[in-house]
């Protein structure tokens, strides 16, 4: 790999914008999707995700010479990229198997341009063992070159927090690897050039991908543990808040809090492992445990709720209910793998009318993806309602006014436990 290779990021989404943005800033960077209109939108300077400034990007896209960024939908482009990295999706599908196909896809879109001495370097998540096992030999048919004789590979699993405007994408240390030892030390060095954090070798590409997938898993389960231990202090009458900021106060006890456990990291990356676990014939029953209760804990939610509108002889069937947000986490826009819709969904079957008022989330992706007609501006709420449930803390939330919404024997339910005792009924 040369000083100044030629960068191909191959998926401009949350994770591929900061970092083709972050390259740009001292390489050429060809930024590449599928998405014609998501590529418009970027030429144009704008950022609907807001990963990104738009004074920031409108600046990488006016670099010119050996650095700064160019972006395409064409694949032809793609043709004189020296370093490839994948950013593209891994999702599940409705049984929580990972679905490969966009990692596939990309790799035989690369595999077409793929020359001599190309490094394809992946960030999407996976479990250990696919960058070498399914993508390679994708690489390897499409480009008739042989790996680590003609191309190299390597893995360096995201970091990305959406919404987090600390913990940007070069104020996160970054694990890398690759399928040599110089090449590793190449993908190292790339990296560090721009990660001002600081980069951790990794022994193998397997060990990379597995240190992507355990670190969401442990999330995951330390959250159902909280998760389970709100319905445990429910039932004793106990609020949970306070029981974990009193055990906070012992130095090795790991603060997490109860809620819904969404997007498209926590809420999915242990299903990889899982799989790759049972195929290698161990049924992993504590990290499926920990999915099974979080993703019960939307209609657990709506059950709660319901039984304290009985409790208050609130309007039941025929009701009206406010669901706060429905993006997966606060002060955001994403969607993807979004909790609140089972909270939504649970409460419609008891003939409530749901209304959903988020002033983050793209009202024309809610109504494609979830058939909801958001309400954005939570200042258009201009009626009663006889419950109203908190999933998302957006700043906008934490300040508004829920007495103008309520009646009487209105019940106020509230997921994050972010909003005053006295405004609300019960929280995790």
């Amino acid at each position: 790999m040369n000083n100044s290779p030629k960068i191909a990021i191959i998926g401009l989404g949350y994770v591929g914008l900061p970092l083709a943005v972050a390259f740009a800033q001292k390489y050429k960077v060809l930024g590449f999707d599928i998405n014609t209109q998501r590529v418009n939108e970027l030429q144009g300077g704008h950022d609907h995700t807001l990963e990104v400034s738009d004074d920031l990007l409108q600046e990488v896209l006016q670099l010119s010479g050996d650095k700064g960024l160019s972006l395409s939908a064409q694949a032809d482009d793609l043709h004189d990229a020296q370093v490839y990295i994948v950013t593209v999706p891994t999702p599940t599908d409705k049984n929580h198997r990972p679905v490969l196909t966009p990692l596939e896809k990309a790799s035989e879109t690369i595999g077409k341009y793929l020359k001599k001495d190309d490094v394809v370097i992946y960030e999407s998540t996976v479990y250990p063992g696919v960058t070498e096992e399914v993508c390679v030999p994708i690489l390897e048919q499409l480009a008739g070159l042989k790996f680590n004789k003609d191309f190299y590979a390597g893995y360096s699993p995201e970091r990305i927090n959406p919404g987090d405007k600390k913990h940007t994408v070069t104020q996160i240390l970054k694990v890398t690897s690759g399928s040599t030892p110089a090449i590793a030390q190449s993908i190292d060095q790339l990296y560090a050039s721009v990660i001002t954090a600081g980069t951790h070798l990794a022994p193998s590409i397997k060990v990379a991908e597995a240190a992507k997938v355990i670190e969401n898993s442990q999330r995951d389960i330390n959250i159902a543990f909280v998760n389970e231990l709100s319905k445990i202090f429910r039932l004793l009458d106990i609020d949970t808040d306070a029981v974990l900021e009193a055990a906070a106060t012992k130095w090795n006890f790991i603060k997490f809090t109860p809620g819904l456990v969404g997007g498209h990291c926590i809420g999915v990356d242990p299903y990889y492992l899982a799989q790759r676990a049972q195929e290698a014939g161990y049924n992993p029953e504590i990290i499926l445990a920990g999915r099974r209760m979080n993703d019960g804990m939307g209609r657990y939610v709506a059950q709660e709720v319901i039984k304290l509108m009985v409790k208050k002889e609130a309007q039941i069937k025929g009701g009206n209910a406010l669901v706060l947000g429905i993006t997966f986490k606060e002060n955001c826009p994403d969607v993807r793998n979004t909790k609140a819709i089972d909270v939504i969904e649970e409460l419609k079957t008891y003939n409530l009318n749901v209304d959903v008022c988020d002033p983050w989330a793209n009202p024309d992706e809610v109504k494609s993806i979830f058939g909801i007609n958001l309400i954005s501006d939570c200042n258009k709420l201009d009626k009663k309602y006889d419950t109203v449930v908190l999933c998302v803390s957006h700043n906008e939330f934490l300040t508004m006014d829920l007495n103008r919404l309520k009646k009487p024997e209105t019940v106020v339910f509230d997921v994050k436990s972010c909003l005053p005792l006295d405004q609300i009924d019960a929280r995790l």
